[in-house]
């Protein structure tokens, strides 16, 4: 490969040229089927991590870069219990422990269940079974979450929130945004569903805590009503020419700032800003997103 191609690019020939996707298929196992999951997030985070290099001056989101930027650390070893922490992990290595607080994410179809999962209805039940699992791990609150759109292999596509949240008993949920109905819309040469139509907000009021020593009575929890996280404003209009040294700005990942240098000409402007959220940054000004606060 060229050593102009990003991470993501090399990535994704090597998945391609390699057929390991093809061959793991093949095997219809489990394991087979984490792997390529494995694969398929590698690959959405090494995009993510490219556009965002793209803004940045010193970056070209190189396979380096890369490694060097998700070099993970391990240490559960030497895990104390009395810490305040977050622990991550699939639902099987979940099994048998319990935590407060639960958050299963990616609850949409092709995911959970699993896409390749479908074929018969024992692996259905399979996945219905971990779900159960992955949700009474949750000592006080579970909280299931789905995303609208996602990158499925380097590609942004739509997303379906998975049958197994329709199969809960509504009046042990409460909905943090809208409902929504999904009308299926194939897409030219695509088994992706199109868009969906959102109905009004529904609330439901809790039932009672039971006193049920059956483990299979009342497993699910109440979802909490949580506060939405801020999104970026859907008129911010950003701007990258006529910036000078001591304006303010605002980034949409990186919140406001102050410009504090100028340098370069053309497509190799950049600008040198404290931001309050990232700290001392140096973007490149066709890439960037900012709005002017102050002059």
């Amino acid at each position: 490969l060229n050593r102009g191609y990003d991470a993501f690019e090399i990535a994704e020939h090597v998945t391609k040229n390699t057929g390991l996707v093809q061959e793991l298929k093949k095997e219809g196992t489990p394991e087979g089927i984490a792997r390529i999951e494995n694969i398929e997030e590698l690959l959405n985070g090494m995009r993510d991590f490219v556009e965002e290099q793209k803004e940045l001056a010193d970056t070209t989101g190189s396979l380096a870069e890369f490694l060097e930027d998700v070099a993970l650390v391990t240490d559960l070893d030497n895990d104390n219990g009395d810490e305040n922490k977050v622990a991550l992990m699939t639902v099987h290595l979940a099994k048998g422990l319990e935590f407060p607080y639960v958050y299963i994410v990616g609850m949409e179809e092709d995911l959970f269940p699993n896409g390749m999962s479908l074929n018969t209805r024992a692996e259905l039940e399979e996945e219905r079974r971990l779900f159960y699992v992955a949700i009474t791990r949750a000592e006080k609150q579970a909280i299931l979450t789905y995303c609208q759109s996602r990158y499925r292999w380097g590609k942004l596509i739509d997303a379906e929130p998975s049958r197994f949240i329709e199969e809960i008993d509504d009046s042990y949920l409460e909905y943090i945004t809208p409902v929504t109905e999904h009308r299926y819309k194939p897409l030219i040469n695509s088994d992706i569903f199109g868009a969906v139509d959102k109905s009004k907000l529904r609330l439901r009021k809790p039932l009672k805590r039971t006193s049920a020593k059956d483990p299979s009575e009342a497993q699910l929890r109440k979802l909490r009503r949580l506060k939405p996280m801020n999104s970026p404003d859907k008129n911010f209009d950003p701007v990258s020419a006529d910036l000078h040294k001591g304006m303010i700005v605002e980034h949409v990942r990186f919140g406001k700032g102050k410009i504090l240098k100028i340098e370069g000409v053309g497509a190799d402007t950049r600008a040198e800003i404290d931001f309050e959220n990232g700290g001392l940054k140096k973007l490149l000004l066709r890439f960037a997103k900012l709005k002017v606060i102050e002059l």
